[in-house]
């Protein structure tokens, strides 16, 4: 009779784990595990981490079914192939953005170099003394 009493609350809370209004996720987690596996799985663990299991059983139950030969880890594969193919998408990415980058830097400079260089006649560039400024005629009509 004891037995049925210590049993009685952690078949409710099985229950809870696995509710009737959820008809497929009880018989994924039966199929694949059985109802008793999972109560001895569910049993052994603290109260604290019994729904976080049970969802998990349910998940691996259902890639299971969904594919029998590599059940979770058919998607954990897909989804590292995915991580992957971004990876190698970022990688060309700022490998284009680094060369865009570089190009139009090396522009900039081209153009500053260009305006660096001008015409030959400015008073900075022939020796001139620069008292007398090129735009400054004021001296030349006296």
């Amino acid at each position: 009779m004891q037995a049925f009493e210590e049993e009685m609350p952690f078949r409710l809370h099985f229950l809870s784990l696995l509710p009737a209004n959820n008809p497929r996720r009880f018989a994924y987690v039966h199929k694949v595990y059985g109802a008793s596996n999972v109560g001895k799985i569910l049993l052994d663990l603290p109260v604290s981490r019994r729904a976080e299991a049970a969802d998990s059983l349910y998940y691996e139950a259902y890639c299971r079914i969904k594919d029998p030969v590599y059940g979770c880890v058919g998607l954990i594969t897909i989804l590292h192939q995915q991580i992957y193919d971004a990876q190698c998408q970022l990688a060309r990415i700022q490998a284009e953005i680094a060369a865009v980058s570089s190009q139009s830097q090396s522009e900039v400079q081209q153009y500053q170099q260009d305006e660096n260089v001008g015409p030959s006649f400015l008073p900075e560039q022939t020796g001139v003394p620069n008292s007398t400024s090129f735009y400054d005629i004021s001296t030349w009509f006296d």
